[in-house]
């Protein structure tokens, strides 16, 4: 019974820093969007979308895998393209004028 007790240990940990990365990720999010707002810089909306994406990724990669009950790789890799989208938007708008 060690081994049932450690995956509901590591499940409970998965929920507890996906949740986190969503709080954080939203925030991070809602602030880069409130500063486009402010200052119409297209920069800033770029950075808004991609951490939007990378938080929308952490969000479905988790919910595929638990709510739906999709394989946990196919969560990874869910999770993993949407961050890798969302890392590409962010590095645009470092870059952008």
């Amino acid at each position: 019974m060690v081994h049932a007790d450690l995956s509901a240990s590591v499940a409970t940990g998965i929920v507890a820093v996906k949740t986190g990365i969503l709080v954080l990720g939203g925030l991070i999010t809602y602030f880069s969007l409130k500063a486009y707002r402010s200052t119409g810089a297209r920069a800033l909306r770029s950075l808004a979308i991609g951490f939007g994406i990378i938080t929308l990724g952490s969000l479905l990669g988790g919910t595929f895998d638990f709510i739906l009950g999709v394989d946990i790789t196919t969560g990874i890799l869910i999770d993993a393209a949407l961050t890798f989208v969302g890392f590409a938007v962010i590095t645009y708008s470092l870059y952008a004028e």
